[in-house]
């Protein structure tokens, strides 16, 4: 499903955001570069790069990604048959390009995934791997992993196997592009068909329970002396697309669910009272979440334009947390599902971006083919969890600082001024809002009187960009006695 990215447009680059950013990926430790022998390694391996035998390249496949990207992990062609549909899902090969317990292997390993910023990204691969050798990038013939997944007319898998070959995308698709080819009629049959097939795989979510967040997009610009917040919708084909992806991760979990073996990415449900504290929270924000009605589809009824649908998105983020891995290796787990999906689910689909995927990809190829797995994957899946988790901790740490210094951005021009809110919760000793512009959130110090879904007014007392961190108060009211210190944090 879409993820919410922020990044900062050349506008901005030159600014104090940009300082702040940097040195905050100074203060993580995030490294600027890769040590030239995983350079190297890299740039042999993409040199002396093997191709599969089996060849797929008069199949006409295609990317469809934010534009301008170079890390392409998948391509995809869409058929329709006698029975419904036929999807082939290709994945990057970074498997054949990483050598096991070798230089560019171990320095993966210490780094888990591709970190995104507002000011840029942290790579997972040298540039000779991620964006060149192992990206699907049009024209070129790419060593891929095919996964072939049949679906019945009402979108619903019915088989699905994975295997090398090779392929050659005919063309890279934007988002942007994409979208406006299948609405005007000019999209090829591979292309038009996911606005069919997309829209059925959203049903198939909503039948199993399903549920994502997807938030828009935010670009950060500095125009006339300010930063201001521009969000881009998530397009229809954005999420159709993530669909494919989602489909991929399931049948890749019902190959190591009924072999044994594998690695699943698993989320808890909700506990009851988290459900409670959520349903409770629509109520107070003027957008209540009727009882008969399932989460999932609640949150896709969302208009994600209005300010108060935001302060809901943002309450629900209680709802999706807990998502681990858990190795398989004989017994099942006792609880394999992943929640938010409705369904087991391994990562499989983006191996140039994700340490994790490389393992999923192997395994499933060699269940699929019979043999057995390979001995360095399996040995090494028990280190995955504490090496993904430690990236994850790592990256949501990026996130909500980076966050921060640009909430401090948006409201640096701003001190004094008086802004709308709306309150989220009320805690002890503070009141957690949601400004309506900038969509900043917020916890500020109580004030008597006030209770969640309350419309406020709040002034601006301080914007630090180095730091991030804000503050506030109450512009109507008296804060209680017993507040902390005027500041606030997100989230």
């Amino acid at each position: 499903m879409p993820d919410r990215r922020t990044r900062v447009v050349d506008s901005a680059s030159a600014a104090p955001l940009a300082a702040s950013l940097a040195a905050f990926r100074h203060e993580l430790g995030l490294p600027d570069a890769f040590p030239e022998p995983v350079e190297a390694e890299a740039r042999s391996a993409a040199a002396a790069h093997p191709l599969p035998d089996a060849d797929l390249t008069d199949v006409p496949f295609l990317t469809i990604d934010p534009a301008g990207s170079t890390d392409l992990d998948q391509a995809l062609h869409l058929a329709r048959t006698p029975g419904g549909f036929r999807v082939l899902y290709a994945i990057a090969d970074v498997p054949s390009l990483v050598r096991p317990d070798g230089a560019v292997d171990t320095e993966a390993r210490h780094r888990g995934q591709t970190l995104y910023a507002p000011d840029g990204r942290v790579p997972l691969h040298p540039a000779a791997i991620g964006e060149d050798a192992g990206s699907l990038l049009p024209d070129v013939v790419r060593g891929a992993f095919v996964w072939d997944i049949a679906l019945d007319g009402g979108g619903h898998a019915t088989a699905a196997q994975v295997s090398r070959a090779r392929i050659r995308s005919r063309r890279q698709w934007s988002y942007e592009e994409a979208q406006a080819a299948i609405d005007d009629g000019s999209a090829p049959q591979e292309l038009a068909l996911l606005s069919e097939l997309g829209p059925l795989r959203i049903a198939c979510e909503r039948e199993r329970g399903g549920a994502s967040l997807n938030t828009p997009d935010e670009e950060i610009v500095f125009r006339d002396g300010a930063y201001t917040l521009q969000r881009r919708a998530t397009l229809p084909v954005e999420e159709w697309n993530a669909q494919l992806s989602l489909l991929t991760g399931m049948a890749a979990a019902s190959l190591m669910l009924e072999a044994g073996v594998g690695i699943l990415r698993t989320m808890p449900a909700p506990s009851p009272d988290a459900f409670a504290a959520f349903r409770t929270q629509t109520v107070a924000l003027g957008l209540p979440w009727a009882e008969r009605v399932p989460y999932g589809e609640y949150l896709r009824s969302l208009d994600r334009a209005e300010p108060r649908a935001a302060a809901v998105l943002q309450a629900a983020t209680t709802l999706f947390r807990g998502a681990g891995y858990v190795v398989l290796d004989g017994e099942p787990p006792a609880d394999p599902q992943q929640s938010a999906i409705a369904a087991p689910y391994a990562h499989v689909t983006a191996p140039l971006r994700r340490l994790v995927d490389r393992w999923g990809l192997v395994i499933c190829d060699a269940l699929c083919a019979g043999l057995p797995v390979p001995e360095w994957a399996r040995s090494s899946l028990g280190e995955l969890p504490s090496i993904m988790g430690a990236s994850n901790r790592l990256a949501a740490q990026l996130d909500s600082g980076a966050v921060d210094r640009v909430e401090a951005a948006l409201l640096s021009s701003r001190i004094g001024a008086v802004l709308d809110a709306t309150v989220l919760a009320v805690r002890n000793g503070t009141v957690l809002v949601q400004l309506d512009d900038p969509a900043v959130t917020a916890s500020v110090p109580r004030w008597d009187g006030v209770t969640p879904g309350d419309r406020v007014r709040l002034r601006v007392t301080a914007a630090d960009i180095p730091t991030g961190k804000v503050g506030f108060e109450p512009a109507d009211a008296t804060p209680s006695a017993a507040a902390p210190p005027l500041s606030a944090r997100r989230r």
